[in-house]
Order: C-alpha cells, then sequence, then structure tokens
C-alpha cells in the first residue's frame, strides 16, 4: 500500500507516544482531535518529534514494537539523532 511511517509524538506533558502510519500528520491531527488513542487524549496535544520511512507497514509496525521495548533514554537519544 506504499509508503508507511514509523513515528515517536511528544504530548504536552512531554510523554512520548510510538506509532505507525500511512500519513503521519493526518494520524497526529486525528490524536489531537480525540479520535485516537486514548494516550494521547490523557496526555495533551502531540506533536510529531521522530519519524521514520519504510515501504511497508508490516515493517513500519515492526520498528514501533521494537522501539516501544526500548528505555526512555534510548528513545530521547533517536529522537536527538544520538547513538540509541
Amino acid at each position: 500500500m506504499g509508503v508507511c511511517y514509523f513515528y515517536i509524538i511528544r504530548c504536552q506533558d512531554n510523554s512520548l507516544y510510538i506509532g505507525a502510519s500511512h500519513n503521519v500528520d493526518k494520524r497526529v491531527s486525528r490524536h489531537n482531535k480525540g479520535q485516537g488513542a486514548t494516550w494521547v487524549k490523557q496526555h495533551g496535544e502531540a506533536k510529531i518529534v521522530y519519524k521514520e520511512t519504510y515501504d511497508s507497514y508490516l515493517k513500519a509496525h515492526r520498528r514501533e514494537l521494537q522501539v516501544k521495548k526500548w528505555s526512555r533514554k534510548k528513545k530521547e537519544n533517536l529522537i536527538l539523532g544520538l547513538k540509541p
């Protein structure tokens, strides 16, 4: 189905949400309108802080599952472009 993205968004309370989507901007907009994950509703408006491009949803979703297991520090290093 084409290009897909793994993404990290930061909520108002500085918490991180990790996901995968074909259209990150649209997905984050939906999150911020309360139509996405409950996490974002509970933690405040979100902004994209990191994304990677993949050629399939499956690959982006695998990356999502991988990074969700990481420590907060490792995730922050990825966002900053440092070695995770």
